[in-house]
């Protein structure tokens, strides 16, 4: 009977290690602090949500995106309008490949101060990228985006300028 006791607690240690981080808290300011921590560098910013069928379905493309291209540099954020339990949010990332990637969740209640913050004409409507190149310079796609013109994009990135 410990055995089982023992190994029940083991495969319970074993399985957590194996859960995606939580996303941290999207709150006002946030993305302020998004841009500034990854200033400089090309980034592409992904906003998503739980309740967003389409957004569940193309995450394994970013999935594959993210294997395929090492350069990529990508934050994802969770920007559904009711915050979702950080759990969901793990499990939904680890389910598509995406479970080492930097990852927030809006946790304001009033997501429309939070949606201004990151543009002041969007919206709210998901899936939505933001691909930012190192000299500041921001490329919208509203919907799912063209995974091609990403790669493209990071091709231009990673020539050096003259």
């Amino acid at each position: 009977m410990r055995r089982i006791g023992f190994l029940a607690l083991l495969l319970a240690f074993v399985s957590f290690g194996a859960h995606a981080a939580d996303p941290q808290s999207f709150e006002r300011g946030s993305w302020a602090k998004l841009r500034a921590a990854h200033a400089g560098r090309p980034t592409v910013f992904h906003l998503w949500g739980l309740t967003c069928a389409p957004c569940l379905v193309e995450l394994p493309q970013w999935g594959e995106l993210v294997k395929t291209r090492p350069d990529l540099r990508l934050v994802l954020v969770a920007a559904d309008p009711q915050p979702p339990e950080p759990e969901r949010v793990s499990a939904a990332l680890a389910k598509a490949g995406l479970g080492g990637a930097e990852s927030w969740s809006f946790t304001d209640r009033f997501y429309e101060r939070l949606r201004f913050e990151i543009d002041p004409i969007w919206a709210g409507e998901l899936p939505r990228t933001f691909m930012i190149a190192a000299d500041g310079t921001i490329t919208a796609l509203p919907g799912v985006a063209d995974l091609a013109q990403v790669r493209a994009w990071l091709d231009t990135q990673s020539k050096p300028r003259l």
